[in-house]
Parts: structure tokens; C-alpha cells; sequence
């Protein structure tokens, strides 16, 4: 995987993050969801790189070989606000002080708050598999409840370290045929540690309670989106039965919002890796110029 790319540690000033880059031109930093690392990005980063993009795939924060924030009372060592703080310090130590974000379902919530954050920084966002967080739990009823279980089950403290971990391959149920041997093998050794399952199930933590918090504060203040916004998602996973259109909530937190469904189940960069890399490649370029909002 990933040849022709530089890896390793790059020191943040917080977080350390395990790091995988490449390419000359724009730069766009890949933010992977949950159960994956950077790796996920295997088939789509090369794709990229090769359009004329820098590409940088991190772990996130409690994932893969990135640091492993100590667990806080109030989950904000694991909030999106700290882990896009991480992703702002890798990017510019990597010489990058404008760069695009794009972010598939966990990595989703960290690309919103970087670019609500720190919009000088961030020149364009990509969203997959996603809408925000406070959107999700303002609709939920008994169907996202039953489908969406695992954010309630994960929020809980220390039982689903213990569930979990006592078969981390069964629990998360990883299939290399699908992922691709090298991937799975990463896939592999990262759910196996429980210090990644604890960071994970962090993640989900701060999630329903100081992540919510930010983002209904965003809300409130009526903060947007004024950079481009591309949302995608997949057509075989539940994103648009459950809500509709996803387009139509995310033009309530963006001034420019295209997209449309990408027919995969939920792991797209997996599963649909020269679709999805050809839809980010035409949003990314820098001519393009966005005429139209639903």
C-alpha cells in the first residue's frame, strides 16, 4: 500500500499522529471513520496523488498508530475540537497553511469542526457518509435508535471495552477479501489493541455530549460554512433512507453545497475507490467554481 509514499510520526504539539503523505500541488488531507485507520485511504490516495493533488492520510487521535489521548471526565481530550486541532498542527507541519478536508463518517465530524474552526485554513470539505452530529440526534426516533444502536451502546463506560475486547476480530468483523489484504492486516492490528478500542469508544463518547454541545452552539451563534461543501454518500448503506435527501441538511450549515449518492455500501473508499477518488478530484480542482445550492 501507499507506495511512493513518506510515513511516520509528525509531532503536533499535541497529539502525535501516524502519518502517510505524498504528491505535489494542492494539498488534502483523507480522515478515515470508525473501525478504520489511514489505511482505508489505500486505493483512493495513489488516485489522487496521480490527478496532481499532496495528499496526507493520518490516524485520527485513539486510532491506529496516532496517539492516545488520556480519557478526560468530560471527553474533551477526544472531542472533534482537538482532534481537527491535531489535523491543523500535522498539516502545517507539513508546510500546509491552506488545504481541502476530506472526511468519511467519524473523520466526518472532525472535517466539519476544522473547517468551522479554523476557516482560514481550510480552502474546501468533503463530507462522506454523514450529516452532523446534533442533526442525528435531533431526529431520533425508535428506527435510528434501532439501526444507530452502537453510538448508545459505545457511550456507555467501561462495558464495551469489556465486550468488545474480549473478541475485537468477531466484534468488528473486518473481511480482507473486501478491505484488501494489506489493509485488513493494519484493520487488524489496531482493533486488537485495547487501547485503540478505549480511544474509539472515546470518540463516541464526546460525541453525544461535548460535540453535540459544540456544534448547537455553532447553531445558535449561526455559524456556516462559506467555503465550497461537497457531500457524498452511499447509496447501499442508510444515510438517505433514514433522512431523505442529505443534501437538505447540510445547506442549513453551508453557503455552497453539491452532491449526491454513491452507489456502495458504507466503506466507499473501499468499495468504490476510482468513483469516489474521480468526484473528490473535480471538487478539489481549483477552477471549480460552485453555481448552485438545493
Amino acid at each position: 500500500m501507499f507506495e511512493g509514499f513518506e510515513e511516520g510520526i509528525v509531532q503536533t504539539g499535541g497529539t502525535p499522529l501516524f502519518a502517510r503523505w505524498a504528491g505535489e500541488g494542492p494539498a488534502v488531507v483523507l480522515l478515515h471513520g470508525h473501525p478504520r485507520t489511514s489505511s482505508t485511504w489505500y486505493a483512493v490516495a495513489p488516485l489522487l496523488v496521480a490527478q496532481g493533488f499532496t495528499v496526507v492520510c493520518p490516524d485520527l487521535p485513539g486510532y491506529g498508530r496516532s496517539g492516545k489521548p488520556t480519557p478526560t471526565a468530560d471527553h474533551s481530550a477526544h472531542s472533534k475540537r482537538a482532534a481537527a486541532d491535531a489535523v491543523l498542527q500535522l498539516m502545517r507541519a507539513l508546510g500546509h497553511e491552506g488545504f481541502a478536508v476530506v472526511g468519511h463518517d467519524r473523520g466526518s465530524y472532525v472535517a466539519l469542526r476544522l473547517a468551522l474552526d479554523h476557516p482560514e485554513a481550510v480552502e474546501r470539505v468533503a463530507f462522506l457518509d454523514c450529516i452532523p452530529i446534533s442533526e442525528h440526534l435531533q431526529r431520533a426516533n425508535a428506527r435510528f435508535a434501532t439501526q444507530w444502536w452502537h453510538w448508545f451502546f459505545y457511550a456507555q463506560p467501561e462495558r464495551p471495552e469489556r465486550v468488545i475486547n474480549a473478541d475485537p476480530l468477531g466484534w468488528y468483523a473486518g473481511d480482507p477479501d473486501r478491505m484488501g489484504a494489506e489493509n485488513y492486516r493494519e484493520w487488524r492490528a489496531a482493533v486488537s489493541d485495547p487501547a485503540v478500542v478505549t480511544g474509539m469508544l472515546e470518540d463516541y463518547r464526546a460525541g453525544l455530549t461535548i460535540d453535540r454541545a459544540h456544534e448547537e452552539a455553532d447553531r445558535s451563534a449561526r455559524r456556516r460554512l462559506a467555503m465550497p461543501a461537497l457531500a457524498l454518500w452511499s447509496t447501499l448503506d442508510d444515510l438517505e433512507e433514514l433522512y431523505g435527501d442529505p443534501l437538505r441538511i447540510w445547506a442549513d450549515w453551508a453557503d455552497d453545497v453539491r452532491g449526491h449518492g454513491i452507489e456502495s455500501h458504507h466503506h466507499v473508499a473501499e468499495e468504490a475507490p476510482a468513483e469516489l477518488a474521480s468526484e473528490l478530484a473535480a471538487f478539489l480542482a481549483p477552477q471549480e467554481v460552485f453555481t448552485s445550492r438545493p
